[in-house]
Parts: structure tokens; C-alpha cells; sequence
């Protein structure tokens, strides 16, 4: 259903558009035209400075602005609109505003322009600057998300860094009043409440004793004995060591009946987190808040680590307490100490040990023996270094200086030999204390082998991948030169009886079969080269729309009278450097794939366009941000599917009839467009039609003159003495081009390779052009034999003859003056008017 009938639906959003125009009749023209373009939008008409100021403060969708205005222009309101609503389209809409003006408002901002003569252009146009303006939106949504996730990650890592302060400074104390006030302070100044602390618990008396709290300046402390009761019932859910958070007491269930005691003590909010040791409750971390405000689980993680540490720090310090007051039975306690030490040593399914300065284990755990099947007694009798796998020593010295230097080590990783000499990948935790070197080692090999195994498949995956892209090649490759070889032989084995038979009269037929075959494989090796970015190519500075001009006729009379052909030319388009015989080749097979799309007739457009490319733009279309020029063929035929247009850059796919196309055609043009530096896109709907569109970079070198070539009728003859030396290795082609040569009046030299083409060059023999191969053997390959030329006979002309562009050969296309290439199978005409050219 189009827009403009769908009046039974409007949309959520209905926007609204600023026209600045003087001309009432004009502003009413424009008024229909959106009105047709954007039905639910509505219009706001201003005619002066005073009136737009006015009205983009009520933040308009997007400004249409005439470009001359009495007193005012449409440049001052461009102006005004990027200072005060920088994001919002701005379209020029005028009949009197000309190129030059239009290209230097587009610098300054505006989105585009619309001729009042052209408003059949406006619906285009809107839908394009509305289209931009939300994606704008679209990318700063999403910048805010980023924004608030680095926020959130800032704030992890915030809490992470107070976590280890926090263990960095429970370390050092020895009271545990002082620990859980430790704990308090970070957890109240961190989560900004008013107050935090911890207190231990007596479950029969359901009371809690707290020593000493934090509290935010102008809050009362509760250190002290209070009762559960006394503020609510959810003792009962402490008990079952259920965290008990509310984000306001006079709420919650559990404290509606009590929230005037809670209010009393500032504790309108509260968190209080149970502690427990062996499944029973010991103790209570707990927050306060005067006012209600709601918990995050982050905030709750947080606590919960830090009620974790203060739980283990309290109990390390009670234990040490115990040992103390147990000093009459100190070598008893000592003894069953180290008892529950070597328990825990002997039973770790961990590598531990204890490594001294000198590189040496002191001690080891039993873990190590089932592992590596080493002994303790070997493991410390050799330097642990003389272990480590070769490839790995390096990063085990830099982890060890690491360690020298007082850091600590985490998941470091090494290959450690076994007993049977085979290694095993090991991820080892190390601290460095008192010149010995604590460690912890965890069996990781097999964590290894299997992320081994997984790459293995997605390399196995690649490779089968690749084969199916080789085989379909192949098999299109194998399907049409045996046809075309077919062709060529016949032909030839058909010459050869007529001519024993002495039948003469057919020859020039069959001559001229196994020709055009001989052609056509040059065509689909050019096509196949195309694809791979390996075509030669002869690049000009071009005007894409006196490209476009040129072949509109031609293009007109391939189409047929059923389909209309338009012609949308921009103004002011860049120039790009392209092949222009491969841009019009291009060209026109994208009007005949377009002409195929549309077998009942239908609408072809061609258009040129300029093109600014960003950052994430540039990403989506696999370009490098900059300035384009598209040129894009659109019909209103059949189209593709998503699945047809995902594949078809693919060679020798098709869906058009057996014998009704190659699959190389798009193909040959996605290797042009790389090649030029550029990119090629496709888009379609099915039923709706399809558009392809062209990028190439813009250009902005001076335009030369272009000398017309003049074709000549026949094969010109030599002056003389005028003599060629031929350097190729192919016997068959080398005999060819000599012969060629002498019967145009050449005086002819001849080499198979790089050396005896240097013996020659270095003679005292007159040589006017050298006509070399690229790829010789012998380890000199053709522009090698150029260069050496030059050095002995500066100013010689080169003409490379070669059956595909060897860019890395010939210096990516960058030859000195006087050389040159011509790309085999070529005419021998052609190949004559080329040397007397160049001689």
C-alpha cells in the first residue's frame, strides 16, 4: 500500500517540516508536493529571519529553504540552522540556485537540493534526508548505550580495584573490629549510604552486637546490642541465610508494621547480608538509608564479595587468636596444624610447590607425579628451567624477572617435559614472598588440545569450503573451453582434409569458425581475469556523465522500445580515474542483465551520483572511508532473493537458461571495481526489481588531452632497416611474431629466454623495439630484461607481451616512459600497427 493511500493507519510519529519561502504560491506548490511525498507530515510556512529563528525551537524534522529570501537568504538560514539544530536535513528547494552555488552549500552542511522545476526529485530526496537523519539518531542511541556500558564497566572496575585495595589493607590487621570497619568505610563510601557495618549474631537471642560502624557526617552510629524484633520480622529469612534487601520499609511486609523504629535510626532502606561459617550464621554486613532507594544486583554482588573477604579475614584472624591463647599446648597445635597443612598439600588436585632464587623446587605436592610422572626427589634435584620446553623458555625468563621484581603471576602458560618425554601445557598462579616463589599449576593440555581440535575443524571447514569455490570454478572453466576448443579443432581437423581433398573453396569458413572460438576464449580469460583483479588495465581520468551521454544511444537500441531508459546525470560530479573501455563494458552489461530482469518491458534508470563515505558506512560497503563517485542501473523487473544476490559475484553462476550467459558478467565487474580501488553493491526485492551500483574513488588530478586514435586499414610496413627483437619462450608464438614481422619488411632477432635476449641487447646489432614476454624461465623475467636493455641502449622502446597482467612484474601498472604491454591472444594487425607505433 503506498504512503499517500494509507489514510486509515497514520503513523505514531507524524513530523513536522519548516519551509522558509517569501512566495505564497511557491510555498502552496511545495505544500502539495509534501503533502503527496510525506502525507502524515505536517508543514509550518516562515518568510522571515525573525519567524525561522522562531520556529526551530520547536525542533522541526526538516527544513526546506528557498535560497533567495527579501532581506534574508536561504545561506543565512543554512548558517542559523547548523549553529542552533545542527542535526536536522536541510534542503534547498529553488529555481534559481546554480551548480557552483549548490556544490558550495553542500560543503557548508546542507543535506541537498531540489530545483522548483524538479519536484518530481523531492520525495526522492526526503526520504534519503530523513533516512540519514534517523540512522544519526540511530548511531547516538547507540553511542549512549556505549557510554553507559563504559560507565557500568568503569564502575566494575572501580569496585574490582577497592576489592583488592580492601584485601591489601585487611591483610596488615589483626583485630576484627578493625577489619569489618575497614569493610564498612569502603562499602558506604563506594555505595554512598548513610550508614554501613558489621556485627556478629546470636541466633538464640536474635540479637546482633555491633562494635563500632561506619556512619555518613550527620548520622547517628548503632554500635551496640539490638534486637531483631524490634525493627521487623525478617530474622527468620537471616536465619536461613537469606539476604534480606528493601528499597523502603514502609513497603515491605516484613517491616510495614516496624518502619517508624527503622526511620528512627535512619534505616528507611536497608541490606542486611548474612555471614555464615559451616552452614551456620555467624555474622551480619548490613547497609542503611535514611531515604527509600532500591538495590542493584551489582551493588549486592559487590557486597557480597566484600562480606566474602571480611568473612575470611575475621576467621583468619580468630583462628590466629585461638593459636595464641593455646600457648601452653603450642607444639600440639602446631603439630595438628601442619597435619591439616600436609592434608591439604597431599590431597590438592593442584600443582603446588615452593621455588627458591636459585631456580631450584624445595617442595613439591604429590600432584606432580601422577602428571608428569616425575618423582618429588627429580623435580627438585634439576634446575625447574631444564623442564621447560625450548620454544617456551624465553617467556618463562621474562616471567620469572616479572616475579623478581616483586609481581605476582596469573595464568601464565608453558610446556613442561614428562618423565616419557613428551610435554604438557601447564597454567601456573606464582607470588613472589620472602625470596621464595609460591606457586600453583594447573594440567591444562587437554583444554588445549581440544580449542587444537576445534580449530582443525573450522581450518577443515575453509578448506572444504574452498574446494566447492575450485570445483564450481573449474567445472564452468572445463564446460566452456572444451566447447570452445571443440570448436577450434573441429575447425582445424576440418581445414586439413579439405586441404589433402584440394578443396579450397570452405577454408576461409572454417577459418573463420576456429577465429571467433579463439576470441571468445580470450573474452572468458578476460572475464576470469577481471574477477581476479589481474586484467591489464588503461586508466583516464573520466566524466562519468559524458561516459554515460556517449553510450546512451547504443544502450537505447540494446534495450528495444520496450523499456524506457532515463538518464539521471548529478551536477557537479568528480572526476574518478578508471579504464574507460572497461567502465562502458561494464555498463552495458548491467543494462543487458537489467533488459533480461524485464522481459515484459519495463523502466531502466541510470544514474551518477557523488558520494561521501564514512567511517561506518565505509565498514558496510568494505570501502575505506572518503569521497565517491557511484554510477547505479535500476529496473523494476523480476529481482533477486537475498540468497541469488549473496552469490552473485560469484564466476559462472547464473540463473539465466543453459547457454544464455556465463556467470561471468557481474563477476568481470566486481574485479574491475576492485581493481580500480573501488567496490560494487547490490540491491533487490523480488517483484520489485533490482539496482546495482558502482563505486569509484574520486579523483582530483588535472584533466589531460586526449589525442583521438585513428584506426588505420591495414597493417602498416617498415621502414628500412627497421629491426625487432622477439624474446619469448613459447617456440610456436615466437615463430608466429617474427614471420608477422618479416613479411611487413622487419629485419627480425629472436631469444627463448633472458640470457640469450641480453647477449643480443649487449651486441653491436641495430635494435629499434625489444617485443619481450613477462614470464620467461632461466630466473629473468621480462621487465628484467627491459631494465638491463635500458642500461645498455638507454631510450629503447619495450613492447610486454603477456597472457595475463603480472602487476608485481610490471610494477602494479607503473611502466617508464617508452615501455608497454599488449595482453595475449591478440591480432597480428593489431600487433603490427603497435610496433610501427612505437618505433
Amino acid at each position: 500500500m503506498t504512503p499517500e493511500l494509507d489514510v486509515a493507519h497514520p503513523p505514531a510519529e507524524q513530523p513536522e517540516f519548516l519551509i522558509l519561502e517569501d512566495s505564497r504560491f511557491d510555498a502552496e506548490l511545495l505544500i502539495e508536493a509534501l503533502r503527496i511525498a510525506q502525507p502524515w507530515a505536517r508543514t509550518r510556512v516562515v518568510a522571515t529571519e525573525a519567524g525561522f529563528v522562531e520556529a526551530l525551537a520547536a525542533g522541526p524534522a526538516l527544513i526546506l529553504s528557498d535560497y533567495e529570501l527579501p532581506g534574508f537568504s536561504g545561506a543565512q538560514a543554512l548558517e542559523i540552522a547548523r549553529r542552533l539544530v545542527p542535526e536536522t536535513p536541510f534542503i534547498f528547494v529553488s529555481g534559481v540556485i546554480g551548480e557552483d552555488n549548490a556544490v558550495e552549500l553542500l560543503k557548508r552542511g546542507a543535506t541537498d537540493y531540489v530545483s522548483k522545476g524538479r519536484l518530481a526529485r523531492l520525495p526522492v530526496v526526503l526520504e534519503r534526508a530523513l533516512q540519514e537523519s534517523r540512522d544519526r539518531k540511530a548511531g547516538e542511541a547507540a553511542q549512549r548505550s556505549l557510554r553507559e556500558a563504559n560507565a557500568a564497566f568503569g564502575r566494575a572496575e572501580a569496585r574490582r580495584l577497592a576489592l583488592i585495595e580492601l584485601g591489601d589493607r585487611i591483610r596488615d590487621l589483626d583485630e576484627p573490629g578493625d577489619i569489618a570497619y575497614a569493610a564498612s568505610e569502603l562499602l558506604g563510601g563506594e555505595l554512598q549510604v548513610d550508614r554501613a557495618g558489621y556485627g556478629m549474631v546470636d541466633k538464640a537471642a536474635e540479637t546482633i552486637a555491633i562494635e563500632r560502624d561506619w556512619c555518613a557526617p550527620g548520622v547517628a552510629s548503632l554500635a551496640g546490642l539490638l534486637h531483631f524484633r524490634d525493627y521487623g520480622s525478617y530474622i527468620d529469612d537471616l536465619c536461613r541465610g537469606v539476604t534480606v534487601a528493601f528499597a523502603d520499609a514502609h513497603e515491605d511486609p516484613r517491616t510495614r508494621g516496624t518502619a517508624a523504629a527503622l526511620d528512627a535510626i535512619n534505616a528507611r532502606a536497608v541490606v542486611n547480608m548474612p555471614l555464615t561459617e559451616k552452614g551456620g550464621l555467624v555474622g551480619l554486613l548490613y547497609l542503611n538509608h535514611g531515604s527509600a532507594r532500591p538495590w542493584s544486583a551489582s551493588e549486592l554482588a559487590f557486597m557480597r564479595e566484600v562480606g566474602e573477604r571480611v568473612r575470611t579475614a575475621i576467621a583468619r584472624r580468630e583462628a590466629q587468636t585461638e593459636l595464641k591463647a593455646f600457648a601452653d599446648s603450642l607444639e600440639r597445635q602446631v603439630a595438628e596444624r601442619t597435619r591439616e597443612r600436609d592434608r591439604t598439600w597431599a590431597l590438592s588436585q593442584d600443582l603446588l610447590g615452593v621455588a627458591n632464587a636459585r631456580g631450584y623446587f624445595e617442595s613439591v605436592n604429590p600432584a606432580w607425579e601422577p602428571v608428569l610422572g616425575w618423582r618429588r626427589e627429580e623435580l627438585r634435584a634439576v634446575p625447574f628451567r631444564s623442564f621447560v620446553h625450548p620454544d617456551d623458555l624465553a617467556a618463562t625468563e621474562i616471567a620469572l624477572t616479572r616475579l623478581e621484581r616483586g609481581e605476582r603471576l596469573l595464568g601464565f602458560e608453558n610446556r613442561f617435559r614428562t618423565q616419557s618425554g613428551a610435554y604438557r601445557w601447564l597454567s601456573w598462579t606464582a607470588v613472589p614472598d620472602d625470596g621464595l616463589i609460591y606457586t600453583v599449576a594447573r594440567d591444562i593440555t587437554e583444554q588445549k588440545e581440544r580449542s587444537a581440535e576445534l580449530e582443525a575443524a573450522r581450518e577443515q571447514l575453509r578448506q572444504s569450503q574452498k574446494l566447492e569455490a575450485v570445483g564450481q570454478l573449474t567445472g564452468g572453466l572445463a564446460h566452456d573451453f572444451n566447447n570452445l576448443l571443440a570448436a577450434i579443432s573441429g575447425s582445424l581437423e576440418l581445414m586439413r582434409r579439405r586441404g589433402l581433398e584440394g578443396r579450397f573453396a570452405d577454408l576461409e569458413r572454417y577459418v573463420g569458425v576456429a577465429q571467433g572460438a579463439a576470441k571468445r576464449a580470450a573474452a572468458l580469460t578476460h572475464r576470469l581475469l577481471a574477477f581476479s583483479r589481474r586484467q591489464t588495465l588503461a586508466p583516464k581520468l573520466l566524466d562519468l556523465n559524458r561516459l554515460v551521454a556517449d553510450m546512451e544511444e547504443l544502450v537505447r537500441r540494446t534495450m528495444g522500445p520496450q523499456i524506457a531508459l532515463e538518464s539521471v546525470a548529478a551536477v557537479g560530479l568528480w572526476k574518478v580515474l578508471a579504464d574507460p573501455s572497461q567502465l562502458e563494458s561494464a555498463l552495458l552489461n548491467l543494462c543487458i542483465n537489467a533488459r533480461d530482469a524485464m522481459p515484459e518491458g519495463g523502466q531502466l534508470t541510470i544514474e551518477t551520483a557523488n558520494r561521501w563515505i564514512d567511517a561506518r558506512t565505509a565498514r558496510a560497503r568494505d570501502l575505506a572511508p572518503g569521497q565517491y563517485v557511484s554510477l547505479c542501473v535500476s529496473d523494476n523487473g523480476v529481482g533477486m532473493s537475498p540468497e541469488t544476490a549473496a552469490r552473485a559475484f560469484d564466476p559462472f553462476f547464473t540463473t539465466k537458461p543453459i547457454g544464455m550467459g556465463t556467470g561471468l558478467g557481474l563477476s568481470m565487474i566486481y574485479g574491475f571495481a576492485k581493481q580500480s580501488g573501488g567496490q560494487v553493491r547490490i540491491y533487490s526485492e523480488i517483484g520489485k526489481g533490482t539496482m546495482v551500483c558502482i563505486y569509484l574513488p574520486r579523483n582530483t588530478a588535472p584533466e589531460e588531452a586526449v589525442d583521438e586514435e585513428v584506426a588505420e586499414a591495414a597493417a602498416p610496413r617498415a621502414d628500412q632497416g627497421d629491426t625487432v627483437l622477439v624474446v619469448d619462450d613459447e617456440p610456436a608464438i615466437r615463430m608466429l611474431i617474427v614471420e608477422a614481422m618479416q613479411d611487413l619488411g622487419y629485419a627480425t632477432l629472436e631469444a627463448g629466454d633472458g640470457a640469450d635476449a641480453l647477449q643480443l641487447l649487449q651486441s653491436e646489432q641495430r635494435i629499434d623495439l625489444l617485443v619481450t614476454d613477462v614470464g620467461l624461465p632461466g630466473g629473468m623475467n621480462g621487465r628484467q630484461v627491459a631494465d638491463a636493455a635500458r642500461l645498455a641502449r638507454p631510450g629503447l622502446k619495450v613492447l610486454f607481451i603477456t597472457g595475463y597482467a603480472e602487476n608485481a612484474v610490471l610494477s602494479h601498472g607503473h611502466l617508464a616512459p617508452g615501455m608497454h604491454v599488449m595482453t595475449k591472444p591478440f591480432d597480428m594487425d593489431v600487433l603490427a600497427r603497435r610496433v610501427k607505433e612505437l618505433i
